[in-house]
């Protein structure tokens, strides 16, 4: 576990001191679960599962593109009509304000792009957006029912925080879906 802390830590450092990565913090995904502790379980489990599977995967991407999947910027639990179709349009959201943040591998866009399957018609293209695309239905199931999900997640976000306050604007200035 120490070791996968390790792996999410040496890539989320850079990605918060100079995106708007922290906004994610400022909106729950689901049940008490932020927006950004949701995608740093999906990194985690990801790493964690590819791992355990013993298959070959580009580790940099597979991070990285999982930090990022939701990236969308919004609080979609706001009434808004913009909102109104999230589950089917928030990975292009994602996708568009990632872009103007990082530079991305063709991997990490994939992971983006299709890790609502089937929602989003086009399935994931590489194994690194597959394993994004599972683990994030799992993760979203375990964080809807339980609650305090992911300690020692949580704890490595508030060391960040403590560490690397955010600089990035509140949530209700932050990038909107498109209608």
């Amino acid at each position: 576990r120490t070791e996968l802390l390790r792996i999410l830590k040496r890539q989320l450092i850079p990605m918060l001191a100079s995106s708007r990565l922290w906004v994610s913090d400022s909106a729950i995904q689901h049940g008490d679960t932020t927006v950004l502790l949701h995608c740093l379980a999906v990194a985690y489990f990801s790493l964690k599962l590819a791992r355990g599977l013993r298959l070959r995967y580009d580790q940099r991407s597979l991070v990285r593109g999982a930090l990022l999947h939701d990236y969308f910027l919004y609080d979609w639990h706001t009434p808004d009509p913009a909102h109104r179709l999230h589950g089917f349009s928030h990975a292009r959201t994602a996708l568009r304000n990632a872009r103007e943040d990082f530079p991305l591998t063709e991997k990490e866009q994939d992971i983006i792009a299709h890790h609502m399957f089937p929602l989003v018609p086009k399935p994931p293209r590489s194994r690194e957006a597959l394993l994004v695309c599972m683990v994030d239905k799992g993760c979203g199931l375990y964080e809807t029912f339980g609650r305090n999900t992911y300690p020692a997640l949580r704890e490595l976000l508030a060391q960040q925080k403590h560490c690397n306050p955010p600089t990035s604007q509140p949530m209700q200035v932050a990038h909107r879906a498109p209608p």
